[in-house]
């Protein structure tokens, strides 16, 4: 039987580890610093920022957790690690779908961690014009919801974009109900995004029967106005209720247990491959006969997976559409980059979106 140590002598172990940590964790951000100087010394400008790198060694420090930590906790550890010290080179300014405490900024906080400097714009198309004209490195858009399905002005603004996707970040969807009230009896109205409501329903029918939802313009708005208003009450996000100082009345009250959403992170880099990549790309492919076929064929030639395709209007002539694809791999891997040229025959119009890590944590 392991004997049981006396508290003051593992608090004292503790004092020392927690001494060790601070020491070397200064010494990575030295470190950090000292890679900056070598970039700038080489002639490098922009951001130090490398998506690719980042999932490296993120994916490293999984394979070499033995815990009692889990996988994920010890990847966002560092995560934040990486944060401070690249915050410690150039600062990073990333533009979000605002207001302050969306999904969205809280996706930008999972895949930067919390150094970066998030600026809320108030559409999609803001946020792909705040990069466009360098006001900010990078930008969060939403791209997909696993139980709504894909947002259109997302896609549709990749026509007209020449930016890239440099990675991807998935936010599990927990709807919490928040407000400054003694009891769910006290409530007189709801307010959240139309979208939010929805997948709140039956929880809503079941729990608050008899009063008023109305829809509003973000979660984070209407956890604004929740903690401006006796009686009301939001659904929103943890973060919301953080900012806004408001007790989290009901957790996770969505209806789908698994609900999704899937964000993009978009700039000007075209991120090296690290093995566990993604290609998105857009086609057309006129209006012809066996279109379809002659999309999907290449990829089977060269055993290329696609985990997505989504059709649009292309806007340039009725009954014209361009096709979203997302595949695995990078564009320099042999067998996708044989796949796209193969594909080139086939289509009018074919431009690729990013090649990016998938997803880490």
């Amino acid at each position: 039987m392991t004997a049981i140590k006396p508290l003051a002598e593992l608090r004292e172990t503790i004092d020392s580890i927690d001494q060790q940590l601070l020491s070397l964790l200064n010494e990575r951000a030295r470190c950090a610093q000292d890679v900056a100087k070598t970039k700038q010394a080489e002639g490098e400008q922009g951001t130090f920022y490398r998506p690719d790198r980042e999932a490296l060694v993120l994916r490293r420090i999984k394979a070499l957790n033995t815990g009692p930590l889990a996988d994920e906790t010890a990847m966002r550890f560092f995560r934040e690690v990486m944060s401070a010290c690249l915050a410690l080179e150039k600062p990073l300014d990333v533009a979000f779908l605002g207001p302050e405490g969306t999904f969205t900024q809280q996706a930008a906080f999972k895949h930067f961690g919390h150094a970066v400097h998030t600026i809320p714009v108030n559409s999609i198309h803001e946020i792909f014009s705040s990069v466009e004209h360098q006001h900010c490195q990078f930008g969060v858009v939403p791209v997909e919801n696993s139980t709504e399905g894909v947002i259109t002005h997302t896609l549709d603004r990749f026509l007209s974009s020449p930016l890239q996707i440099c990675g991807e970040v998935e936010i599990r969807v927990h709807q919490n109900l928040m407000a400054r009230v003694d009891s769910l009896a006290d409530i007189t109205e709801v307010l959240s995004h139309q979208q939010s409501l929805a997948q709140c329903r039956r929880w809503l029918d079941k729990n608050l029967p008899h009063v008023r939802c109305t829809a509003v313009s973000s979660n984070a708005e209407a956890a604004r106005l929740a903690a401006e208003q006796p009686g009301k009450a939001a659904i929103a996000g943890k973060v919301a209720a953080d900012l806004y100082q408001l007790p989290i009345l009901e957790k996770n009250i969505e209806d789908e247990p698994n609900n999704t959403t899937r964000f993009l992170i978009i700039g000007e880099q075209r991120p090296s491959a690290t093995g566990q990549d993604k290609t998105s790309l857009v086609l057309s492919t006129g209006n012809q006969s066996g279109a379809l076929h002659k999309i999907l064929e290449p990829f089977a030639r060269y055993g290329i997976s696609m985990t997505h395709i989504e059709s649009r209007p292309s806007r340039q002539g009725l009954w014209d559409y361009v096709f979203f694809i997302d595949i695995d791999g990078h564009r320099d891997d042999q067998d996708v980059a044989k796949a796209l040229h193969a594909l080139q025959d086939n289509v009018t119009m074919l431009n690729i979106l990013g090649s990016y890590p998938k997803a880490v944590i």
